[in-house]
């Protein structure tokens, strides 16, 4: 099965749908994202914006999901932003906390106001 995002003006995920590949192959039996976008069209209608997207992850660096970003410059989804000090790492499309997670085995987790890790109990 394929997937396929549908994106506002903003490039926000508003929803991600499932579409049969037998919508997505042509003549030739290769799969093309255009087949998947015109689908898409005709049934929400053609002024709806929608990208495929990978439920392994192996394009577009992550599945999409309702409020996740498309960046077509990276042609990558990223996660919303889950602080406001977290910091995108440019190569990997994924929010970093400003202090490296500690790796003493511990369970953390993250206190925006300190801008520290802190140990759970």
């Amino acid at each position: 099965m394929a997937h396929f995002a549908e994106l506002n003006q903003d490039n926000i995920v508003q929803r991600v749908i499932v579409v049969n590949n037998e919508v997505i192959t042509n003549n030739n039996n290769e799969e093309q994202e255009s087949l998947g976008v015109s689908f898409c069209q005709s049934l929400f209608g053609n002024d709806t914006n929608w990208v495929q997207t990978s439920y392994n992850n192996s394009f577009r660096v992550r599945f999409a999901a309702k409020g996740y970003t498309f960046d077509t410059a990276k042609n990558a989804f990223i996660a919303p932003k889950p602080f406001e000090s977290w910091i995108l790492n440019e190569s990997t499309c994924s929010w970093e906390a400003p202090v490296t997670y500690p790796t003493d085995g511990n369970q953390y987790e993250w206190n925006e106001e300190s801008r520290t890790w802190h140990l759970t109990t």
